[in-house]
């Protein structure tokens, strides 16, 4: 299994076709999923989706190959992972351009085979952090300054 200690992570850079492409191949499936997960997280752990508490589903899913801001690719010998970070475009009410530091992102890994034709979300990114003092803190929307790191969920 490919992992951050096994493969290279190259650098952050604005998407480029084939990563575009691959964005649009798994759109749909990323907008069920990020609806799903705040369904579900809301349940237990509403932290998670804190950030974006006042935007119906709709506007939650509002985005498109266009709202992918920065990717990260690694290559490992089963076939590339793309990370994507991914502006949710209604947090920002008066849609400013370029993007303000409080606007909310979304981050995804996705994985192309090396014999597959068809790119697959592999998942979302959330974030579960233990403070010092013991209590977590619950995180799936983040901001333009939160780097694009490796994650495995």
């Amino acid at each position: 299994m490919a992992t951050a200690e096994t493969v290279q992570l190259g650098p952050v850079h604005p998407p480029k076709e084939e990563s575009i492409k691959v964005f649009n191949e798994i759109e749909v499936e990323l907008k069920k999923t990020l609806q799903h997960l705040r369904h579900e997280t809301n349940k237990h752990e509403p932290e998670y989706f804190t950030l974006v508490r006042n935007l119906s589903d709709h506007q939650l899913t509002n985005f498109s190959s266009d709202d992918l801001k920065e990717v990260r690719i690694a290559t490992s010998a089963y076939g590339m992972h793309l990370f994507g970070k991914v502006l949710l475009p209604d947090s920002d009410p008066n849609h400013s351009y370029p993007e303000k530091g409080s606007s909310c992102y979304f981050m995804f890994r996705a994985f192309i085979g090396g014999d597959a034709e068809m790119a697959k979300l592999h998942c979302i990114h959330m974030e579960e952090i233990e403070e010092a003092n013991g209590n977590k803190l619950f995180k799936a929307i983040f901001h333009q300054k939160d780097p694009l790191e490796w994650f495995d969920v």
